[in-house]
């Protein structure tokens, strides 16, 4: 797991924070609620309590998940001003939902323990 918030563990400093990719499935989290477009995704990201979304990588990370099959996209036209790309969730984007969900209970079990 990646940390990012410092902390003192036995006299040394460690990292404590999100896990690695945490970003991927809140991203598909809100795209299973609604369509959306990078912009529009970016907004529910920072709203769900990501500090700072790296606009650059929210888009690479959603070119990789098409490549990947967990998210569809195409371009919308209907409305004014430029065209926007907008992201559907597919059933293997639900899928890996499903699995990062399966986790996270498990890890809540294990944080309850402590």
């Amino acid at each position: 797991m990646d940390i990012d918030k410092e902390t003192i563990i036995n006299g040394k400093s460690a990292n404590l924070g999100t896990p690695k990719n945490f970003l991927i499935p809140i991203m598909l989290l809100h795209l299973r609620d609604l369509n959306s477009h990078g912009y529009e995704l970016m907004q529910k990201i920072t709203q769900f309590g990501f500090s700072a979304v790296d606009q650059g990588n929210l888009y690479r990370i959603l070119r990789q998940l098409e490549k990947d099959g967990k998210v569809t996209s195409e371009w919308d036209t209907t409305s004014d001003g430029p065209a926007k790309r907008i992201y559907t969730i597919t059933a293997a984007g639900e899928q890996y939902l499903d699995v990062w969900a399966s986790s996270l209970a498990s890890y809540q079990e294990m944080i309850n323990h402590f």
